[in-house]
């Protein structure tokens, strides 16, 4: 079955208060269960991000729209893919998921 990687980009953060967060990840852990065995790895927020450059040069920041997490998915297509990003928490806070299919190589 073909695997997809989901690509968090934005979305507010962390909530300050202990109950926001409760909330949030509530949101996230139904989303992944939901899903069931098509999740492979639920992945992590990401940290830090340095791009490289051409020649060695490096741009602190990750650009105009930093990575914020990831997840390896599997799903039948494309769109079984996509169907299954659209319920992502991320979306509800303003950010976007980047779905990519990773190919056998």
């Amino acid at each position: 079955m073909p695997k997809f990687v989901f690509a968090y980009h934005g979305g507010t953060g962390m909530p300050e208060s202990a109950e926001e967060q409760e909330k949030l990840m509530a949101a996230w852990s139904a989303w992944f269960g939901g899903m069931g065995d098509a999740v492979i790895d639920g992945g992590n927020p990401i940290g830090q991000t340095v791009t490289v450059g051409p020649g060695g040069s490096t741009t602190e920041g990750g650009g105009p729209n930093p990575l914020t997490g990831y997840s390896l998915i599997s799903a039948d297509d494309m769109d079984a893919a996509l169907k299954l990003a659209g319920g992502c928490p991320a979306l509800d806070s303003g950010g976007s998921v980047e779905v990519a299919e990773a190919l056998e190589m």
